[in-house]
């Protein structure tokens, strides 16, 4: 078995450093969210201020958090640990670690139970379950398949084997060769579903859906929809980028890397809404966002549409790959902790990981099921489990965890480690560093009032 070190371990490249950490960064928020708060709050305009806060916000967190991996070459607790000792810091900042490990760890446990529904669609798309289904026909699909907890334990366990295997098997040899394979097959498969989407949808009316710079549109609302989106788009304060800058080739700009990833993350979100748009609005359907677009509303079109049956299974499978490649790196961080602490093999580690998850994730599987001890009252509210587990990472674990970092590499961290860390331009760093120890953690601190309901404009 193998015991891969973390301190030893590279990327082979810094390509397969950019494939992966931007499979991680592409989830099924990029497929149907993105596009719709772009169409929904000045298409164009949204696009601008969004890329504005990609650049003073998702950027230099992202560099944050590779910082801290790529110096300590250690799980993120461990390297963050070292990071605080070597600037005369205090132990405790080792928080800023493995609160990131936490949130992932829980954030996958409900994250492979809504991707087995896109691999269960996918098996559905293929044989041909949307071909003349009406609304009714295509929503007792889904309840069907929210009816027994065993039908959605066992699409979640397929893609949480699955995820398991890759990544027992180490990190060249699991983890680096399946984002190798697959990030370029997910970027085939958007461009495959785009070109059918302009031919059989109505692709002017998406269009100008997204992409119309309506700036009345724009309120400030929507400024903060777009910074909030920026920050959790990238995969930000899970561990993810840290546990992948620890691998992170010697000579690896830290800079353009991360460039390359936003770049990249983007550009998938734009093609899935040039890839959406046009078949819902060729269909006369409802641009509603969220899972029941995806889940409820398409798989009509894709019923009564030409090749339907064909395409279909190959939108679903573009949402698998996605949702895969985000589950092998929010899995990683746990992986990497038990071969590090407890000296376990790499397949060892994985099982217990995945097995873990799997336990955690039961309370999603049996909440949307409608079990009852999976429900609790919240004031006049009933809400469930999974909602509980989905607010608090989304809504408290995240922005408190991006706000840990922003202080943490901005003003606890010494300016000659990360001058050095970085090694890039003195006006880069310059920049760098205004983000981080001011832009941010205000932005941040407005996403988290915003989250809870405390602030809004």
């Amino acid at each position: 078995m193998s015991r891969e070190k973390t301190s030893t371990v590279r990327w082979s490249s810094r390509l397969s450093y950019v494939l992966a950490a931007t499979g991680a960064a592409v989830g099924l928020g990029n497929i149907w969210k993105f596009p719709y708060i772009m169409g929904e709050n000045g298409g164009g305009a949204f696009v601008l201020v969004y890329l504005a806060c990609i650049l003073l916000i998702g950027i230099p967190i992202m560099m944050g958090e590779v910082m801290i991996g790529k110096f300590g070459r250690q799980t993120p607790a461990r390297s963050a640990r070292l990071l605080a000792d070597a600037s005369g810091a205090r132990k405790g900042w080792s928080a800023v670690g493995w609160f990131g490990v936490l949130t992932g760890f829980l954030i996958l446990s409900f994250y492979v139970v809504i991707a087995g529904w896109a691999l269960a669609y996918t098996y559905y798309g293929f044989i041909g379950s949307f071909s003349g289904q009406d609304a009714d026909q295509i929503a007792a699909l889904f309840s069907d398949l929210n009816s027994e907890p065993s039908r959605l334990m066992g699409w979640s366990f397929l893609l949480l084997a699955a995820t398991v295997l890759v990544v027992g098997n180490g990190v060249r040899d699991g983890l680096e060769r399946a984002v190798n394979g697959m990030m370029p097959v997910l970027f085939v498969l958007l461009v495959i579903m785009v070109i059918y989407a302009y031919q059989r949808g109505n692709f002017e009316e998406a269009y100008q859906f997204m992409f119309n710079a309506d700036f009345s549109k724009l309120s400030w609302k929507g400024v903060l929809v777009a910074l909030g989106h920026s920050f959790f788009t990238l995969s930000l304060a899970s561990g993810i980028m840290t546990m992948y800058g620890a691998y992170l080739p010697d000579g690896t700009s830290l800079v353009k890397t991360s460039l390359w990833i936003a770049f990249m993350d983007t550009l998938v979100a734009i093609l899935a809404g040039l890839a959406i748009y046009p078949i819902v609005f060729g269909n006369g359907l409802e641009p509603g966002a969220g899972p029941g677009l995806i889940f409820m509303t398409l798989p009509i079109a894709f019923g009564e549409m030409p090749f339907g049956q064909l395409f279909g299974g190959l939108f679903f499978l573009m949402l698998v790959v996605a949702a895969f490649t985000s589950a092998l790196a929010l899995i990683e961080s746990s992986v990497a902790w038990l071969v590090e602490r407890h000296g376990f093999g790499r397949m060892k580690a994985a099982l217990l990981a995945g097995g873990a998850i799997w336990v955690v994730s039961q309370l999603t599987i049996f909440s949307l099921t409608g079990a009852s001890w999976a429900e609790f009252q919240l004031g006049s509210k009933t809400v469930t489990l999974f909602d509980g587990i989905d607010y608090l990472t989304s809504s408290i674990m995240l922005p408190l965890g991006g706000l840990m970092i922003a202080l943490f590499v901005g003003r606890v961290v010494t300016r000659d480690i990360s001058v050095r860390t970085l090694a890039t331009s003195p006006l880069v760093y310059k920049v760098w560093r205004l983000c981080v120890r001011y832009i941010a953690p205000v932005a941040v601190v407005l996403v988290f009032l915003q989250q809870l309901g405390l602030f809004s404009l």
